[in-house]
């Protein structure tokens, strides 16, 4: 089971295979989401600091290019696969938005691994 050491929270024990987004809720942190975990917005941005997985889903790529974002990565779009050390860039304390509909068990839409560089 992954370990998922998150600044200024502490450890999360996550589920394998489990999105971030729902571990980090499950772990108490308060990570904003505003799309329901579809990588149509990017309120879920992580920035690690060790860990970072090498492959991401064409729709986590499409939006941080469309938004012109760099070093930071959709935790709606990765899955717990092993440790990771990271820090939330929203939560729904710092932002003062209410986080949307809660995120599928399973990544959507459905993913399309390529490699990051």
């Amino acid at each position: 089971m992954p370990l998922i050491t998150v600044q200024g929270y502490g450890e999360i024990q996550a589920h394998d295979n489990e999105r971030l987004v729902l571990a980090l809720e499950r772990g108490g942190v308060d990570i904003l989401h505003r799309c329901g975990g579809v990588a149509r917005c990017t309120t879920c941005r992580v920035e690690f600091s060790a860990g970072e997985p090498s492959q991401m889903t064409q729709a986590e790529h499409d939006k941080l290019t469309e938004k012109g974002l760099s070093g930071v990565r959709l935790s709606c779009q990765i899955e717990c696969q092993h440790d990771m050390a990271l820090t939330p860039v929203q939560t729904v304390t710092s932002s003062g938005l209410e986080a949307g509909k809660a995120p599928a068990e399973t990544i959507e839409p459905a993913p399309v691994w390529i490699e990051t560089s």
